[in-house]
Order: structure tokens, then C-alpha cells, then sequence
């Protein structure tokens, strides 16, 4: 009431707003890609969810957001794993996962935009007999 509404809007509100808008970006970027597969309960086990995630640079904001933003491939293997190995592991399991270690250099910006446009829905992988992978269109 001393300091009124103005106040509380731009002490709480403001930063409310701004953490939870690079909340929602960051899950969005880490989990939508239209190289990342999603799968029905026929075809996914828990390595396969695991893996379903990619990695970005968002440059100095990966200090910012404690390295989950580039590490993300990392937290989602080792989920109890403390945010400061995150780095270490990262490189260690980088050669063993081979092509299954995803990793985008797109600017983020960037690539909200491309993942905005081309990742509208799912549909299913016709070129495999296993009708449970999906993958991202746009066609609509």
C-alpha cells in the first residue's frame, strides 16, 4: 500500500514475467526440433525419451541458467546428476552416444523462429515399419 501498484508490478510482476517467458522458451527450444522423434507407448522406452532432446548455445546466458541449456542432453540421462558435473559429463558422454548426442548452433532467436514455423504437429514415420515413431511437419 506504501508503494503502490505501479511498484509491486515492477518488483514482482516484471521479473515474474521474464523468468518464466525464458522458462517456457528454454523447455520449448530443448524438446522441439524437427530432428527430435516423439513415440507412442509401442515404441518408447526410457532411453529413447531420454535422448528425444537436444543441446543449444545461447551464449552467455548459459552461465545465467546454471549450463541446462547446453547440457540438457546430460540432465535428461543423468537427472539427479548436480548441475556443476553437467559440464564434465556432457563431454564424457558426447563420443559415446556418437549421432544419438544432439547438439544445435542455431542462434536461439533463430531458432524459435524456424522451430515456430516448421514444427506444427506430428505424424508417423512411413518409410519404417514401425508406425510409433513420429516426427515433426508443417505441411498443412
Amino acid at each position: 500500500m506504501a508503494k503502490g501498484l505501479a511498484w509491486v508490478v515492477c518488483v514482482y510482476g516484471v521479473p515474474l514475467l521474464v523468468v518464466n517467458g525464458f522458462s517456457v522458451l528454454i523447455t520449448f527450444l530443448q524438446h522441439t526440433q524437427p530432428a527430435l522423434p516423439h513415440y507412442t507407448s509401442s515404441e518408447w522406452d526410457w532411453l529413447r525419451g531420454a535422448l528425444a532432446t537436444v543441446d543449444r548455445d545461447y551464449g552467455i546466458l548459459n552461465k545465467v541458467f546454471h549450463n541446462i541449456t547446453d547440457t540438457h542432453v546430460a540432465h535428461h540421462l543423468f537427472s539427479t546428476m548436480p548441475h556443476y558435473h553437467a559440464m564434465e559429463a556432457t563431454k564424457a558422454i558426447k563420443p559415446i552416444l556418437g549421432e544419438y548426442y544432439r547438439f544445435d548452433e542455431t542462434p536461439f532467436v533463430k531458432a524459435m523462429w524456424r522451430e515456430a514455423r516448421e514444427c506444427i504437429y506430428v505424424e508417423p514415420d512411413q518409410s519404417t515399419e514401425s508406425k510409433g515413431v513420429f516426427w515433426y511437419n508443417n505441411k498443412l
